[in-house]
């Protein structure tokens, strides 16, 4: 029976998709096989031997020491996609709320004494909204940096309000090519979106070739007035040049899902609290995505959506009898598959289905087998040089 140790404030209607005969899942579960978590940061001390999986519910793995996993051949899963409309969503917000005096407007009206007689509030309100006329979206250019799971919704919304909508995405998935609306128009140089942009939008992963990627450089590329929507990482954006960009006034707004002290009390920041995967349905949509891929690993060695491991699924045969298929990791070196199969043949175990695949330095297999693997056999795999973990499922 897998023990789940979960952190944080995990949706109900995740947790209850494992199977309650089969799994013991809590805060308090001992000899953790995986962990599920949301924001809680894990040390690598963390890590524990019979530790298994780690399963985060969102996007982002930055609370997790994914290096550490790798090499103890714990897999790690996230769910993208899960939260993508809530972040979708927030970004349309923010779009508003940078091109209308929403926000000042809503503090000039509360500012006002309740003792006022109605009609004299009435006219001061006719007299004033002109401190608070702004712009309308519809016809503005809105560039979108990163077209994966939000990305690609964020561009369409953009379409969808009238805007006019380019992207960039060095690394655009075939998946995601197909999501795309087909009038999105495709830049394959960064400092052009930007320089052709009303509106830009990030959504990009914090990775050493995104840290602080729009720097200096790419905030003298923009137009004057551009409006900066940041909802991915606060690390892509070079905190100095955009406190430049701010006072130079070649950026108009900047809008954040990440505070900063230095922008604190400014008129032309917009922060907020990290809520962009902040709504009911995002969480249950994460925690359901990431209790689903925890069961079908552990139920049948399959892998989805992890960061560090290859995704591999390999359908069992409707008559396979329980503890006959075999999940390896092993170091991504030559041979490995053959001195594994070797073992096998030398203890007369007949395979019936086998998938490989490998990750960098990573590889996995899903071997299904004749008959269950005797103990020697499991041990002679596991003290093959470079393999990491055998499981027998």
């Amino acid at each position: 029976m897998p023990n789940i140790q979960t952190f944080n404030t995990i949706a109900e209607s995740g947790l209850k998709r494992f199977p309650a005969d089969n799994y013991s899942v809590g805060p308090d579960t001992a000899d953790a096989d995986a962990l599920l978590i949301r924001s809680h940061k894990l040390e690598e001390s963390a890590l524990a031997d019979s530790l298994r999986a780690i399963a985060r519910a969102g996007a982002g793995v930055n609370n997790v020491p994914v290096p550490a996993c790798t090499d103890r051949g714990i897999v790690v899963f996230n769910t993208p996609g899960a939260n993508a409309n809530a972040v979708k969503e927030l970004v349309l917000c923010g779009l508003l709320l940078a091109s209308r005096g929403i926000l000042p407007g809503i503090d000039f009206v509360n500012s006002q004494d309740r003792s006022s007689d109605y009609d004299t509030l009435s006219k001061l309100m006719e007299q004033e909204k002109k401190r608070f006329k702004g712009s309308e979206i519809a016809g503005k250019t809105l560039g979108v940096v990163g077209l994966g799971a939000i990305g690609s919704l964020v561009a369409d919304m953009g379409i969808r309000m009238g805007m006019k909508v380019q992207g960039y995405d060095p690394a655009l998935s075939v998946e995601a090519a197909w999501r795309l609306p087909s009038s999105v128009k495709r830049f394959e140089n960064l400092n052009a979106l930007i320089a052709n942009s009303d509106f830009i939008s990030l959504h990009l992963p914090v990775l050493d070739a995104t840290r602080n990627l729009i720097n200096k450089e790419l905030f003298a590329a923009m137009r004057e007035g551009t409006c900066l929507l940041n909802f991915a990482r606060d690390e892509i954006v070079d905190s100095a040049a955009l406190l430049e960009a701010l006072e130079s006034g070649r950026l108009r707004r900047y809008v954040s899902d990440f505070p900063r002290p230095e922008l604190l009390g400014r008129e032309d920041v917009i922060t907020m609290p990290h809520i962009g995967a902040s709504t009911n349905e995002a969480e249950e949509n994460c925690a359901v995505m990431a209790v689903d891929q925890l069961v079908d690993f552990f139920d049948n060695g399959n892998i989805t959506n992890s960061v560090n491991f290859p995704n591999l699924a390999l359908d069992r045969a409707a008559d396979a009898a329980p503890g006959t298929r075999l999940a390896i990791s092993n170091r991504n070196v030559p041979k490995m598959l053959g001195q594994i199969l070797s073992v096998l043949a030398d203890q007369d175990i007949n395979v019936i289905d086998m998938l490989n695949k490998s990750r960098n330095d990573i590889a996995y297999n899903l071997i299904d087998l004749e008959s269950t693997p005797s103990q020697a056999a499991v041990d002679a795999i596991s003290n093959i040089e470079h393999v990491i973990k055998v499981t027998v499922l």
